[in-house]
Formats: structure tokens, C-alpha cells, sequence
């Protein structure tokens, strides 16, 4: 349904593509840390593994980059994010992850359970996208257009049951990377499907100033953190991999 005063939502460029960068990496991340769930010798090992792939898909590649494209709207009114939605917003998206993670790999793998675990997965994910929209304070109102925000969680769900897919069938380092790039168009198309379901209306009767985490450099600085996090994980499961092939020869 139109609307006479709605705002545009006009994106940084900038950290449009570092959106994008971090997803590829949290993917990649991601994959690499879930060839520990398989080749896991005890439940404590496996749940370490499902714990630490779904941080890295559902905090990296899902939720910075969602958070970061949301910092990158630039609308002419001040946007600011309530900090206590924000947080549920990314333990939705990690645990929506490590529960997919989790029910993938029991026992056989299996193309029913697999899509079972995109669903919890994907419909976590979507979640995780409107919540942290519903973080958003601002002296306006969101109107959805429900065709796109149904657009939005199927792409999720695809691209949920592809992930995992992926994370159990994927060993060589430019496979993965091919696969990161493509998970990263994935997770970047559905938020930004998301985001074009949303209308902003203001309201004229609201206070100009809102409190909450907001700022210019809030994007660059979730870039940073997220991204040495990423690497961190990702260099030590390259070291724990190392160390296993060695104790095999």
C-alpha cells in the first residue's frame, strides 16, 4: 500500500561492500570450523564444533552483515538501535544456526532432516532480520509489504539448507571459498529483500532525538571487531585441523 510521506532508505556504499566482505568471511569461517563437527570423537567435541560453526555463521556472516546493511540506511530523520533487541536479535541468528548445525549432522545425513534443518534455520534467520528491525527507534512507523517479506524468509530458508549442505559436503579450500562467495549473495539478498519490504512513515508528533546505539563509525567498528573475531576462529581451527592431521600420520 503506498504512501504519501514515506522515506527512502538510502545506502553507504561503502558499507554496503563491507556487509557483503563480512559475510563471506563469517561463510568461509563457518565451513572451515564444520569439518570438526564430522570428524568429532566425543559428544563434548561435536557440541564444541556445532557451538563455534554456528557462532561463526550466525554471528559473522548472518547477523554483522544484517547489522552493518542496517547501519548503511541512511534516511533524513535520526535512526538509532535499542541495544537489548539488537543482542536477542544476534543470539536469535547464532542459535537458529548451531541448532541447524546440530540436527544436520545426527546420525545419517539425510536430504528430509537436512531441509528439517534449514527450516529451524532459516525461519531463525528471517527472525533475527525482523527483530532487528523492530530495534530500530526512530520517529517513525514500518509498513511491510508481506509478498516481499515472504520473498525474504524463503530466500532464507534456501539459503539455510544450502549452507548446511555445504558445511557437510565441502573439504577443499577453493571450493569453500566459491561457496563463501556465494553464501554471501545469499545472506546479503535476503536482507536486503527484507529491506525493501519495509515502508518508513514519520511521525510528526515524535521527538527528534532518540537514544540507542547509533553513530557513523558503529558500522567500521562491528567490521573490525567481527572481522578479527572471524580470523581468530579461523586460524585456530586451521592449527587444531594441522594438529589432528598430524597425529594421524
Amino acid at each position: 500500500m503506498p504512501h504519501d510521506h514515506a522515506i527512502q532508505c538510502i545506502h553507504d556504499p561503502l558499507l554496503v561492500v563491507l556487509s557483503y566482505l563480512v559475510s563471506v568471511l563469517g561463510s568461509f569461517t563457518a565451513l572451515q570450523l564444520a569439518i570438526a563437527i564430522p570428524a568429532a570423537r566425543t559428544a563434548g567435541q561435536r557440541l564444541r564444533a556445532i557451538f563455534t560453526a554456528g557462532a561463526a555463521m550466525g554471528g559473522g556472516a548472518i547477523w554483522a552483515m544484517h547489522f552493518i546493511a542496517m547501519l548503511a540506511c541512511r534516511m533524513d530523520l535520526a535512526v538509532s538501535y535499542d541495544p537489548g533487541i539488537t543482542a536477542t536479535s544476534a543470539v536469535v541468528a547464532m542459535v537458529s544456526c548451531m541448532l541447524g548445525l546440530g540436527i544436520a549432522s545426527a546420525g545419517t545425513f539425510g536430504w528430509g532432516k537436512l531441509i528439517i534443518a534449514g527450516l529451524f534455520m532459516g525461519l531463525g534467520v528471517t527472525g533475527m532480520h525482523y527483530s532487528g528491525m523492530a530495534a530500530m527507534v526512530m520517529p517513525a512507523t514500518i509498513h511491510y509489504d508481506t509478498t516481499l517479506v515472504g520473498a525474504s524468509a524463503l530466500i532464507a530458508i534456501v539459503a539455510s539448507i544450502v549452507a548446511l549442505w555445504l558445511a557437510f559436503n565441502l573439504r577443499g579450500w577453493m571450493q569453500m571459498l566459491g561457496s563463501a562467495l556465494v553464501m554471501g549473495v545469499a545472506v546479503c539478498g535476503m536482507h536486503y529483500t527484507g529491506m525493501q519490504a519495509a515502508t518508513f512513515v514519520p511521525m510528526h508528533d515524535a521527538p527528534a532525538h532518540v537514544a540507542g546505539l547509533s553513530g557513523a563509525n558503529l558500522g567500521m567498528g562491528i567490521f573490525t571487531v567481527t572481522t578479527a573475531l572471524l580470523a581468530v576462529m579461523l586460524v585456530t581451527s586451521l592449527v587444531r585441523q594441522r594438529q589432528r592431521a598430524m597425529v594421524q600420520i
